[in-house]
């Protein structure tokens, strides 16, 4: 009788482990396809030619603005709207509202630094980006917001760094290469 107890109890035991590693497993299944389906598109993106570049990179862009969360899908649009209608204060708000709730979701710290910079808070908006680059070093938006405000600082070679990062990945950006050879040419005129 003991026995049949105790093999109960360990078949029970056994069920337990099953269901929390089908739990896991199950979880961590679409975070997994959603970062393949992202490695998969930078790759189209890096082998796109200048007819479908544009539509990758807003692929890539609207695969960063999942956040696996309705409330805080909700506060990106709310920010990115405040930002279209030229509110960037109130597009802080909001984004300062995201990332309390959701740390670990780069696209709140990247619009945060884009209402930052708006703001002429420099200081900010170089910290939002570092943060977002931290999370998702891919974030070629960043690095292009981060090029742009290394610009405006007269660092052209940290500038011009940056944009061939982001021509690594995504070789075909007609803002990127204009940047390019607009930093080329003026650090050659330096140079003379």
């Amino acid at each position: 009788m003991r026995y049949i107890t105790v093999m109960g109890m360990q078949t029970h035991r056994f069920k337990c482990i099953v269901t929390a590693l089908c739990f896991a497993v199950g979880f961590s299944l679409p975070v997994y396809a959603q970062q393949t389906t992202l490695d998969e598109l930078y790759q189209e993106l890096a082998d796109a030619d200048e007819s479908t570049y544009a539509r990758i990179e807003g692929q890539i862009i609207a695969q960063w603005e999942k956040s696996g969360s309705a409330a805080m899908d909700l506060l990106l649009r709310r920010g990115k709207e405040a930002l279209e209608d030229g509110q960037p204060d109130a597009a802080v708000e909001h984004f300062t509202a995201l990332v309390d709730h959701a740390p670990d979701f780069a696209e709140g710290y990247y619009g945060r630094a884009s209402s930052y910079y708006l703001l002429g808070l420099t200081g900010p908006a170089l910290d939002d980006i570092r943060q977002a680059l931290t999370i998702n070093p891919r974030h070629f938006e960043a690095m292009r917001g981060l090029a742009i405000i290394m610009e405006e600082l007269e660092r052209p070679d940290d500038a011009l760094e940056l944009y061939e990062m982001i021509l690594i990945m995504n070789p075909n950006s007609q803002e990127v290469l204009g940047a390019v050879d607009r930093l080329n040419l003026q650090l050659e005129g330096q140079a003379l």
